[in-house]
């Protein structure tokens, strides 16, 4: 047991660590480059506009960090394996993987087609699949452990109308995070998922400004959206060593929405 003099608050310093995040050029996924940057790590931004990936390298750049801007499409698996490699030959070993890259094709069920089911899987499930399994491999091989925080949703355990295919992405996610969780449990890699609730971003602004979107804030118990920088205390714990103890947990981060 620790003596009182020797307790000390946590730190999420980052300092000397390699963070990649997938679906950086936008909405939540540059607001945790940003974080990871700000807390001292190395981030590759990664994504598919490279416009909006040479405006946040610079941004990240301002603020004195470390930064490497890597095209990334993870629905092609080539593209993640080159990408890794890359990330890695120019900022070093991966030790955190931020598995962000995600979309929507909203419909109801009875409309859904063929081609958008397998749009919203090869993205959200396949592609974080195979991201996961490149930065687990490299973590494995390096033999120093390592971060994987995969980002679902509350849709992974709660009925969005509407949502069905996404709220289906979004629960393979969770199985997929205790899963690999288990798997790699003694390579020291430590597997968790975020699962947020409504977040105002740039994608949902004009629809949460309508009388409908209002409206549907009013049904949530605080009766309020959620704002970009209400994951950061989540997203630092779960990327810092803090969170030795904590694999294989989805974390509910809604403001009890889904209450």
């Amino acid at each position: 047991m620790a003596d009182a003099t020797e307790i000390t608050l946590p730190s999420y310093d980052l300092t000397g660590k390699v963070a990649l995040i997938t679906g950086a050029t936008s909405g939540l996924g540059r607001r945790f480059s940003l974080i990871l940057a700000k807390a001292g790590a190395k981030v590759a931004i990664t994504g598919r506009r490279g416009d909006r990936l040479q405006t946040l390298k610079q941004e990240i750049e301002a603020m004195g960090g470390a930064v490497a801007a890597v095209a990334l499409d993870v629905t092609d698996t080539q593209s993640i394996s080159d990408c890794v490699a890359t990330v890695e030959g120019d900022l070093g070993p991966l030790d955190i993987l931020v598995n962000n890259a995600g979309m929507n094709v909203q419909a109801l069920p009875a409309d859904v087609t063929p081609e958008g089911f397998d749009t919203m899987f090869d993205t959200n499930v396949r592609g974080a699949f195979f991201m996961a399994q490149a930065a687990g491999r490299s973590m494995i091989a390096r033999g120093q452990g390592g971060r994987i925080i995969n980002i679902a949703s509350i849709g992974a355990h709660t009925v969005l109308p509407g949502l069905t295919i996404y709220c289906m992405t979004k629960a393979a996610i969770g199985m997929m995070t205790k899963s690999l969780a288990k798997e790699w449990a003694r390579h020291q890699i430590n597997v968790n998922a975020m699962c947020p609730g409504f977040i105002e971003t740039e994608l949902n602004s004009d629809w949460f400004k309508s009388e409908g979107g209002q409206k549907q804030i009013r049904t949530w118990p605080r009766r309020r959206l959620g704002l970009e920088e209400d994951l950061d205390g989540t997203l630092l714990l779960l990327a810092s060593d803090h969170s030795r103890f904590i694999t294989g947990s989805l974390f509910t981060t809604d403001d009890g929405q889904s209450l």
